[in-house]
Formats: structure tokens, sequence, C-alpha cells
């Protein structure tokens, strides 16, 4: 039976990154952190959100390389090596509008195929937000930066660069969807409650 670990998906992870890559495993750790402070927010979900906040990157471990696509292979491992939790998988492979990358890449016929949209559209927004609101360090940041960030990192006619262009509308929209619902906003008086600490 599939199932969710979170304690599991951390020595995974680390396994995989830990060494050979630390600064992604630094800003994985930074991105599970950012989705311990959406638990209130996903309720019952919150362990699937953690789990594949702390996979999401592991496509990049060298050993787990087959497209050069990292959500793609990160989640055939997930599914063809680990019994896990389908959810998680899913999460794990459309990440931060992987699909969109995935175009670029002329891979998207194999990722919608395999790894359907989960359709929980706040456990695919909160990842989103988790992971554009972290530094590759670990830290927190805005979405501007990290956005101006990974453009200047990869240039902006590169594949990644290209792809980033293409999904910065939606990847603001999933940002401020949770922002909105993490803070509470009432729609008629806009009036925000105190129950986060989600910016």
């Amino acid at each position: 039976m599939a199932t969710v670990d979170r304690e599991w998906a951390y020595t995974l992870a680390g396994e995989l990154l830990e060494e050979s890559l630390p600064r992604r495993w630094a800003h994985t750790q930074g991105v599970a952190v950012r989705a311990q402070m959406l638990a209130p927010l996903v309720g019952s979900s919150a362990e699937i959100l953690e789990s594949a906040a702390v996979l999401h990157d592991i496509g990049y471990a060298s050993a787990l390389v087959d497209t050069g696509f990292h959500p793609l292979d990160g989640a055939r491992y997930l599914r063809d090596v680990h019994v896990l939790d389908e959810r998680v998988v899913r999460l794990v492979a459309n990440h931060t509008y992987a699909l969109l990358e995935a175009e670029e890449r002329r891979l998207q016929e194999e990722l919608a195929a395999e790894f359907p949209l989960l359709d929980d559209p706040l456990l695919v927004d909160a990842l989103v937000y988790c992971d554009m609101t972290t530094t590759p360090d670990g830290g927190r940041t805005t979405l501007q930066e990290r956005l101006d960030e990974i453009l200047g990192r990869y240039g902006e006619d590169s594949v990644v660069g290209r792809f980033i262009r293409r999904a910065t509308p939606c990847i603001h929209a999933s940002v401020d969807r949770v922002r909105a619902a993490a803070a509470g906003v009432d729609g008629r008086t806009g009036r925000r409650s105190r129950r986060s600490g989600v910016w």
C-alpha cells in the first residue's frame, strides 16, 4: 500500500543530495520549512506537502538523471523504486509549473501521461509557493528576487530562462492565492486574520 512518511522522505533526499549537491540540499531543507509553515492551511494534507517539498529536487541527483529534466526523473524514481503515495509523486513531477518547462524540452507528453497534475489546486499552489520563496541556499526570499535569481543564473535565453519567463504569471498567481488563503482574506472587507506568518 502506498504511504506517506516524512522521516523516510528526509532520509532519502539527504542520501541523494546532501554530499553531492549540498546547495541543492540546503534549498530543499528551506522549501520543507516553508511547507511546515503552511501546515495549518493544508490541514490533513500537511504530510503530503512536506514530503513533496523535501523530495521535489531529488531528480538532480546524478544517480537518478535520465532525461535531464529533474521533475520527471525524480518522479519516475519515486514511482518505480519506492511504494509512495501517488499524490506526493505527482506533486514532485509537476512542481512549479514543470509542464511548461517540459514543453521547452519536448517532454510534455511523457510528463502529462505518466504524472497528471494533481487535482488539488491548493497543494499544487502551496508547493509552488514554498519553492519560489526559498533561495538556493535555503533562506527566505521574495518571489521577484527568486525569479530574478533564476534568470540571472541560467540566462534568459536558456531552456530554464524561457520557461521561467513563460511561467511567471502562473507562478505569481499561485503565490498570491496561497498568501490570500493563509492570511484569511475576506473578499468583501479585505480584512486579514492573524493566523499565519506567510508572506
